[in-house]
């Protein structure tokens, strides 16, 4: 028999705060995240806001020494702060025979902010003569200017990978340790691929999630310039609005999810809660386009029917699907498809919600927070709304459970996540039950 892998914790940081019963009656409220952007003035920008994490202090998580020396960058604290969340939720920091080459890190964390106000001050430099007029960018008086400037720490920080290791430093987890960056989902994939590595005996646990912040200067304009952002700068609050006619596209958010896996008898031996069980993935690629879906949701489909097919389940097993759910054109219409396809004559009675209608897009992040939600809708027996869906779209036809959290019975869910390049990335998780599956 395969080795099964149990959730035994779980932390996040959001822009509905950095509690996971909070977020979760935030959640359940259809309260939003979304607001004015205050992380710099973005005026005059197409897009003026977003989804912030706010009030977050790293040293309400680790201490204000540790966090004083920490160093790292927005995005790093964030998943510090969700994985020692995690950690102290899975009741790991009481036992002292734990061994840490079995304990692993797999992260889909995405790169750290730029220090963007030195870097612009040091590009401006370089584009002046000595006697401060405009002339083409000199190279050398902007690398001596960049130099002087710019923090070699920050700078370090930037790398998608440094979260992962600030992780595997605070855990002491000197077993595998990798990070993926596969855009928005990047999460999924971690815990997909940290779950395989605990079935094939490399681990017995993985502190896995994301974590991303995009909201900078360099990160609102590229999505900005791609059109894929919502502008309705009048109403940030009701701007995300998966699979409603009126769409115009997502909110960018950040934060982190993290989940301790944990392989079952591992778990056992410790005493540990158990809150959930994963027991299937799928991962495919679209080889498409960079930056549109499949008109058929081939990647997608395939993804859900691989992720099912690994869990031994029918679409008619399947409670409740959490939607990718982006608030774009695209994405909605083709996800709708994909599941219509996977589900066949069950898509019409299987509720589906996008909590990016609340939190906006946390890019990386955005697929552990999801699979946090389904754990908890498990647990409590009630499904997240998808707010602000007033105007239905004939080319999203399905049960989106509008504006209202829904009690359901909920023992299997799946977890979608799609990203730019054509990334699809499935989980199903499941009611923790002693029989296996």
């Amino acid at each position: 028999m395969s080795r099964r892998v149990v959730i035994t914790g779980m932390g996040c940081v959001t822009p509905l705060g950095h509690d996971i019963e909070r977020v979760w009656q935030r959640l359940l409220a259809g309260d939003s995240g979304i607001g004015t952007n205050t992380l710099f003035d973005a005026g005059t920008y197409p897009t003026t806001f977003g989804a912030q994490v706010k009030d977050f202090e790293l040293a309400e998580f680790l201490g204000e020494e540790t966090a004083r020396h920490t160093g790292c960058s927005r995005n790093t604290a964030f998943a510090l702060g969700a994985a020692e969340m995690a950690w102290k939720h899975a009741a790991l920091e009481r036992d002292l025979a734990l061994d840490p080459t079995r304990i692993g890190v797999y992260l889909g964390g995405g790169e750290g902010p730029i220090d963007f106000d030195h870097f612009s001050a040091a590009a401006v430099e370089g584009c002046l003569d000595d006697s401060g007029k405009p002339t083409t960018l000199d190279t050398v008086r902007w690398a001596k200017r960049a130099l002087e400037l710019l923090s070699a720490q920050h700078e370090l920080e930037q790398d998608p990978n440094l979260a992962a290791s600030h992780l595997a430093v605070r855990f002491n987890a000197q077993g595998p340790n990798f990070n993926t960056l596969t855009a928005c989902a990047a999460s999924t994939q971690a815990i997909g691929e940290a779950m395989h590595l605990i079935r094939h005996d490399d681990a017995d646990v993985m502190i896995s999630g994301g974590t991303h912040s995009m909201l900078h200067p360099l990160g609102l304009t590229g999505f900005n310039r791609l059109t894929a952002l919502s502008t309705r700068n009048d109403t940030p609050e009701t701007s995300s609005r998966p699979f409603d006619r009126t769409r115009d596209g997502f909110v960018l958010g950040e934060g982190a999810g993290i989940l301790i896996l944990e392989e079952l008898k591992h778990a056992r031996s410790r005493g540990a809660t158990i809150l959930g069980e994963i027991t299937g993935y799928g991962s495919t690629a679209d080889a498409f386009r960079i930056t549109d879906i499949h008109e058929e949701g081939r990647g997608a489909f395939a993804a859900m029917k691989m992720a099912m097919d690994a869990a031994g389940v029918e679409p008619a097993d399947i409670d409740y699907i959490s939607a990718h759910g982006t608030s774009t054109e695209e994405n909605d219409k083709i996800e709708t498809l994909a599941i219509r396809r996977a589900f066949g004559d069950h898509a019409k009675n299987v509720p589906i919600s996008s909590i990016k209608s609340m939190l906006g897009h946390l890019i990386a992040a955005a697929g552990a927070v999801e699979l946090i939600t389904c754990v908890l809708a498990i647990r409590d027996g009630i499904i997240p709304p998808t707010m602000n869906y007033q105007h239905p779209d004939p080319n999203c036809d399905l049960d989106y459970v509008p504006n209202k959290a829904r009690k359901a019975r909920v023992r299997i869910a799946l977890s979608n996540s799609f990203g730019f390049g054509g990334q699809n990335d499935t989980l199903v998780v499941r009611a923790f039950e002693e029989a296996a599956s």
